[in-house]
């Protein structure tokens, strides 16, 4: 018998509220330099869509905030586990922007969300700590291997870890990256338990910064169109991101996967973070070269047509979706070996060796 970092719950909030893409059909969109896209908006959507595979994404009605989606996906994975939320020792929230009001461009850090989301699930424990991670998309992904450390330190031994974003509400509606970007949730209940038989939980982490050159890849930068305001809105160099990615994340995928001992045919599931469908794809065949191997037809479940972007929430909501037979196709089983990966501002990458 062993002790290992077991999922025992998962839950997510997907907004109702539907923006297609034809919901951008109206925008003028702007180059950096600020002058007009020359070619029809329609001509620019469709490009988008047959690189990034979004048709869709959901955004948060205006009287949510991120700390609401974040805690109605706690509850759920709180629920899901059979844990009594006053036994919680930590709640951990990751996220890049904080609460935003709706129709504002001010972000709410303070109280972190964590402590935000103990509130609104009425936790008294004062022994359950919460506190907030900022490490870009990777965030969620993160706390994952905090906690896991953690608890071999023997520091803790249940968390609650979310990943919850309201990006709509820090995009430039004259940049075109901004139809990438979506809001949600995603969390799960993670805990040091012992296992008897098959080791599950975590096999092995990895986690890397690259901050030099790439720093600003992802950064907060003035509106594209000429004569706006002076607010901040969050920025992407596409082309930077995609060949960083390329060439970073099946690396760092590989590095994890050999630290755990596990040959690449006994992975069932790669649980990527839902950036651009093209990309994600890339990576993986990339990944499975490095073994002189081909990708299964199977293994990397999306949801990033309907959902978009919604940065550190995509990994726990997929994961909760494939869990809930909610991503037809895919199913987890006991047993089963999953590498979760993930890359994002900063520019940071990771990735988690985990069997169910």
């Amino acid at each position: 018998m062993q002790f290992n970092s077991l999922i025992t719950g998962t839950g997510a909030y997907i907004p109702t509220h539907i923006q297609t893409n034809d919901a951008f059909l109206d925008n003028q969109f702007f180059e950096l330099s600020g002058h007009p896209i020359q070619v029809s908006t329609e001509i620019t959507i469709q490009k988008f869509r047959d690189i990034t595979g979004i048709t869709e994404r959901r955004y948060a009605a205006a009287h949510i905030n991120t700390s609401d989606m974040a805690a109605s996906a706690g509850w759920q994975a709180l629920i899901s586990s059979k844990i009594d939320p006053e036994t919680l020792d930590q709640i951990v929230v990751a996220h890049n922007f904080g609460d935003v009001s709706y129709d504002t461009y001010q972000t709410q850090n303070v109280p972190s969300l964590a402590s935000k989301v103990k509130h609104i699930l009425g936790i008294k424990q004062p022994n359950c700590i919460a506190y907030d991670v900022l490490a870009g998309c990777p965030g969620w992904l993160h706390t994952v291997i905090q906690s896991h450390a953690w608890f071999r330190a023997g520091m803790a031994r249940k968390v609650l870890l979310i990943g919850a974003e309201t990006l709509s509400r820090v995009v430039d509606s004259s940049d075109r990256d901004s139809m990438i970007f979506g809001d949600g949730a995603g969390a799960v209940v993670m805990e040091y338990n012992a296992t008897k038989d098959i080791a599950s939980g975590i096999l092995s982490c990895c986690a890397q910064t690259h901050s030099m050159e790439e720093v600003s890849y992802i950064n907060m930068s003035g509106c594209f169109k000429p004569g706006d305001t002076d607010t901040l809105f969050m920025k992407m160099k596409g082309r930077k991101v995609y060949e960083y990615a390329l060439k970073h994340v099946p690396l760092a995928m590989k590095a994890c996967l050999d630290q755990g001992n596990v040959s690449v045919n006994d992975l069932k599931k790669i649980i990527i973070h839902q950036a651009n469908e093209k990309m994600d794809e890339e990576i993986v065949q990339r990944f499975y070269k490095l073994y002189e191997a081909v990708a299964p037809e199977n293994v990397m479940p999306m949801c990033i047509q309907w959902l978009g972007n919604s940065s550190v929430a995509t990994i726990p909501t997929l994961f909760h979706l494939i869990r809930t037979n909610q991503i037809s196709g895919h199913e987890i089983n006991r047993g089963d070996i999953i590498l979760f990966a993930s890359v994002g501002a900063g520019m940071n990458i990771n990735a988690v060796c985990y069997r169910a």
